[in-house]
């Protein structure tokens, strides 16, 4: 990755935190979170620094599961949509 590529995946991570910031800030709290495929992975909680932690209610193994920023690809009013599968986001 050269040096721009990095500092434009930097740029994005910011403004999808700010943007998600905005969102869960005006309610969006238990948005949807879904993986690559739209498959479901958990729920969000709340942003916790540079990762959205997911509810542990939404959990099979009742723990609570934080998904990195950089793994956020979008969202909408109805979800956050991650750029891996579920099996890599629940590493």
């Amino acid at each position: 990755m050269t040096q721009n590529q990095n500092a434009d995946a930097g740029q994005i991570t910011e403004r999808i935190a700010k943007d998600l910031k905005a969102r869960l800030d005006q309610g969006g709290e238990h948005m949807q979170v879904k993986d690559n495929n739209g498959e479901h992975v958990g729920t969000v909680d709340h942003l916790e620094g540079d990762r959205v932690k997911l509810t542990r209610s939404d959990s099979s193994d009742g723990q609570h599961h934080y998904v990195p920023l950089s793994q956020v690809e979008s969202m909408d009013d109805v979800a956050v949509y991650l750029n891996v599968t579920r099996e890599e986001a629940m590493k």
